[in-house]
């Protein structure tokens, strides 16, 4: 089965060798058809501490690293 890989943005590089980052969705309002955004934010390992706030990062699911962490952080997306 591949690896889920998603684009979020960084909110907190406070811990070490974690970020949180958000992750938001478009979809479509069941009864009124507007397009609405949702957003959930996943805790990545970051073994460097290489990326900070309000970098656009690309990631992907691992095996689970710690209670929260089940998701690494590839790549910085330009």
């Amino acid at each position: 089965m591949p690896k889920r890989v998603l684009v979020g943005q960084v909110v907190s590089d406070k811990t070490d060798k974690t970020v949180v980052v958000k992750v938001e969705r478009r979809v479509q309002h069941p009864l009124y058809g507007k397009i609405i955004r949702r957003s959930k934010k996943y805790h990545a390992h970051d073994e460097a501490n290489a990326f900070k706030a309000g970098d656009t990062v690309r990631i992907e699911e691992c095996a689970p690293i710690s209670k929260l962490k089940t998701w690494r952080v590839t790549e910085k997306v330009s």
